[in-house]
């Protein structure tokens, strides 16, 4: 039977407590699941690229389980990376349904692309939907406690960027 390999993509700037919860839930679906780094320097993120995914290979092993986790960067279309790792899912968390506009105009798009290729929506937890890694990026930058938002990698790692 060919293993079920899923693709939660995401710029991961940085990783929230929402984004673990997503692949946390998403591992229990999946025998593999790639979590793609986004380049996209068109969102001028905080964190560079490796730091990205060094944070995201930590933290996902937390809640790996027995699916296969692999962190990888990528750059270009979505469609051409989910075909070269082997993606029969792609896997989106939905917040709220300004997520959902957005979300589904990409399913149009990239069924177009390649409609061998499932979008899977995963709600986000109600403790988590508030969570945006630009809002907490302006919390921690402002000196507001993000305890609540973050795992304490991502905090200790933000606290140090903002004290520079």
């Amino acid at each position: 039977m060919k293993p079920r390999v899923a693709l939660y993509p995401g710029t991961f700037d940085p990783l929230t407590n929402g984004h673990l919860d997503i692949i946390g839930r998403a591992v229990k679906l999946y025998d593999k699941l790639v979590i793609g780094v986004a380049r996209n320097q068109d969102k001028g993120p905080l964190f560079g690229l490796d730091e990205r995914v060094e944070m995201a290979r930590e933290l996902a092993e937390s809640v790996a389980g027995d699916t296969v986790i692999e962190v990888r960067p990528f750059q270009g279309l979505l469609m051409h990376f989910a075909m070269e790792v082997g993606a029969g899912s792609i896997i989106r968390g939905l917040r709220a349904v300004s997520d959902f506009e957005y979300e589904f105009q990409m399913v149009a798009m990239n069924q177009r692309l390649n409609a061998d290729i499932e979008t899977v929506f995963l709600m986000a937890d109600p403790r988590h939907q508030a969570i945006a890694s630009r809002l907490v990026k302006e919390i921690a930058r402002l000196g507001g406690d993000i305890d609540a938002f973050v795992p304490p990698l991502v905090k200790h790692r933000l606290l140090e960027k903002f004290a520079r």
